[in-house]
């Protein structure tokens, strides 16, 4: 599709990571300039510490090579193996997908917190808003409740490593794009206009070098 829609700006991947054929894989697809990194579904992996496996750190390892980005999609009670995670590899571009997902029906807040501003001291991690009203419950959720977790995110990796994300088509489960980009827009209107522009978009080209 990337290659036949110019608007597709750039695509985050998939392959198995733990292969050990990674190279001839990674090698492949390195002359793709659709493509900008990869993503592995952590969340759905029952293992916490599966980001640690010595088979899927050898794969991350190969990444830097082709200035490839990974994107860290997981749960709060994963978030223990995040931070090990990302100090192995400090010259690596990560970043995390939906505010790693807090547990914000349920009034989740205090252990997400302190791990994500742990995670945050890591420079070379960045994150995303997105993903929030599918947290929280699809039908009554409001966006003064979503403001605390927004508010320690901010706080975690400030402006410079915060990007928008819609998690579209997945939030129309809870709502549309207009209202989660709207979230986002008004939570940082109070921000000068460098920092709105940089969270809106600058970002995100330059994470991956669009």
């Amino acid at each position: 599709m990337a290659k036949q829609n110019d608007f597709i700006k750039g695509v985050v991947g998939w392959v198995d990571l733990r292969s050990e054929n990674i190279d001839a894989v990674l090698e492949k697809y390195s002359s793709d300039k659709n493509l900008k990194g990869w993503r592995h579904v952590v969340q759905g992996e029952p293992d916490p510490n599966f980001l640690l496996r010595p088979d899927f750190l050898r794969g991350i390892s190969k990444l830097e090579k082709y200035d490839h980005t990974y994107d860290i999609l997981v749960f709060p009670h994963q978030l223990g193996a995040v931070l090990e995670f990302v100090k192995k590899f400090p010259n690596q571009k990560f970043i995390i997908d939906h505010i790693a997902k807090p547990y914000i029906k349920d009034n989740f807040y205090d252990g997400w917190a302190t791990l994500m501003k742990e995670i945050g001291k890591h420079e070379n991690v960045s994150c995303k808003l997105s993903g929030m009203i599918t947290e929280a419950d699809y039908n009554l959720w409001t966006s003064e409740q979503l403001q605390p977790y927004m508010h320690l995110t901010l706080e975690a990796f400030g402006s410079e490593r915060l990007m928008f994300g819609s998690d579209w088509p997945v939030c129309l489960a809870a709502g549309n794009y207009g209202q989660v980009k709207s979230i986002v827009t008004h939570f940082i209107s109070t921000l000068s206009s460098q920092d709105q522009e940089m969270i809106m978009g600058k970002n995100a080209q330059e994470f991956y070098n669009l």
